[in-house]
């Protein structure tokens, strides 16, 4: 039965027969898995520091001494593994579930690059079987309980971020966008998604906002100041952080030491998520 004035929210959606309806798996954690809130962290493109963001924030609600997941969903683009240092471990399971890799201060990760014998290999899947891997990472790994779970998500409004919204509870998103002329376009398209999906947004994250001259200690900002701010001003969300270019946090996040970082960066973000 066609649907005409579908509006993509199947969670409240009552229609019978409709085939979109009734494909979608509403996906359920392990029995030794429960999550307390859901935060996705999403961007509009690729390259604007979305993975950077996920990381600190996963790094930022372990610090307040909550127990935290994370959650690799950039199937084909992996990061995590290198940020926290985990790049040599593998993906442990049974016939029974996964098992999460933890990092040195308890982070429970999982991604697509425990699963490659090397980093540098390319993931050539369509997108049924990139959807298929991240369900069996919500649904057949063991995180423990957990008060967090940060998805880190892929880029763009595509088959694995529809699949997430539809599929996982999620309490909200932050988005990330970096200081150029098309932010607007990106935060509108990952606010216009959200909206879609019935799912609120907790606020905007700025990444490349700015670097602090090393002589006078003054604030500088290479590709312009203010359009972030405006972004989130026309789109009606808040503006939570806006991250520096930062020569020893490129490093830290290079040399899978994002935990030893000794700030947390994104004060607000955290405060406001938990």
């Amino acid at each position: 039965m066609e649907q005409t004035n579908c509006d993509n929210n199947c969670a409240s959606c009552g229609a019978e027969g409709c085939p979109s309806r009734n494909a979608i798996e509403k996906y359920k954690p392990n029995e030794l898995s429960s999550f307390e809130k859901t935060i996705a962290v999403v961007s509009g493109k690729g390259g604007v520091g979305k993975s950077l963001v996920s990381e600190l924030l996963a790094v930022g609600l372990s610090r307040l001494g909550k127990k935290v997941a994370l959650l690799d969903a950039d199937i084909t683009g992996p990061s995590v593994p290198r940020a926290f240092g985990l790049q040599n471990e593998k993906a442990q399971g049974d016939e029974k579930a996964i098992y999460a890799v933890k990092s040195k201060t308890g982070i429970a990760t999982m991604s697509a690059g425990y699963l490659l014998d090397n980093e540098t290999d390319p993931v050539i899947w369509r997108g049924p079987m990139i959807a298929g891997l991240l369900g069996s990472f919500y649904k057949e790994t063991i995180y423990g309980h957990c008060d967090y779970l940060v998805i880190d998500m892929p880029p763009g409004t595509g088959d694995v971020p529809l699949t997430v919204f539809q599929s996982i509870p999620v309490d909200g998103i932050v988005i990330v966008a970096s200081p150029q002329e098309l932010v607007s376009v990106i935060v509108e398209k990952a606010v216009n998604m959200a909206k879609m999906m019935n799912i609120p947004i907790y606020g905007l994250v700025e990444n490349m906002s700015y670097f602090v001259c090393d002589g006078c200690g003054k604030k500088n900002f290479p590709f312009g100041q203010g359009k972030a701010r405006e972004a989130a001003e026309k789109y009606g969300v808040d503006l939570l952080d806006e991250l520096p270019i930062d020569q020893s946090l490129a490093a830290a996040v290079d040399s899978g030491k994002v935990e030893d970082l000794g700030n947390i960066y994104l004060e607000k973000t955290v405060e406001k998520v938990k």
